[in-house]
């Protein structure tokens, strides 16, 4: 008996799966405040965290105090460029995982014809690459600014820098995790053609089952 493991309802559930939990990571990435990480040698029972929206400070006495960044204007560049492009890739994302159940085989809220399902997984595989695409790029312009500082050469050895913190690396996971799944659902549109094609497929005269004719004969 042959076993289809893979078939065009498995691989859009499997896409809308995958983009949701990267969506989830990239929204959990954009708010916490551990992208860039700092503790001095001098004082060590001190850690500095910061993120996109707050600083944050750990000592054992006190635990961890954040604070909200003074003024939007007196950011460096990069944070502004980056907090825009997160809450693009927020709105993007959730719009995305909306129209991409929408065109779920087996889902007919408002939406019942396999052309439009068709159109809107095409939508949805679109605008989860560009969610994808905007999650990526403020990490990794955080990244190489934090680079950039660390290597500086004009600050002093004895000053503390600024690091990767764990978020920076979950926002690439959650990034790259949405760009697959957009991938993955033009893969369930192209299964999907195929499917369709191979039904309206005309039968050849060779492969139509054969019949006997009989003459009829007159007995004089």
């Amino acid at each position: 008996m042959k076993m289809v493991f893979l078939t065009t309802k498995m691989m859009e559930k499997t896409a809308l799966f995958l983009s949701f939990g990267s969506y989830v990571t990239s929204l959990v990435t954009a708010f916490l405040p551990l992208w860039k990480t700092m503790n001095s040698d001098l004082n060590e029972v001190e850690n500095w965290f910061s993120g996109l929206w707050l600083t944050c400070l750990y000592t054992e006495e006190k635990g961890i105090q954040c604070k909200a960044y003074d003024s939007v204007l007196g950011l460096p560049v990069d944070l502004q460029i980056s907090r825009v492009l997160v809450l693009i890739s927020i709105g993007i994302g959730g719009f995305a995982l909306l129209t991409g159940f929408l065109g779920l085989e087996g889902v007919g809220m408002g939406v019942k014809k396999p052309e439009v399902k068709r159109r809107l997984f095409i939508f949805s595989g679109v605008m989860t690459w560009v969610s994808g695409l905007t999650t990526l790029a403020p990490v990794s312009i955080v990244a190489y600014t934090t680079v950039v500082d660390f290597w500086d050469e004009g600050f002093p050895d004895v000053m503390p820098r600024w690091e990767y913190g764990e978020a920076m690396f979950s926002g690439w996971f959650g990034g790259l995790g949405q760009v697959i799944g957009g991938t993955l659902f033009f893969v369930a549109v192209c299964m999907g053609d195929y499917d369709l094609q191979r039904l309206n497929v005309p039968v050849s005269a060779e492969l139509k089952p054969r019949t006997r004719h009989y003459l009829k004969t007159e007995v004089l």
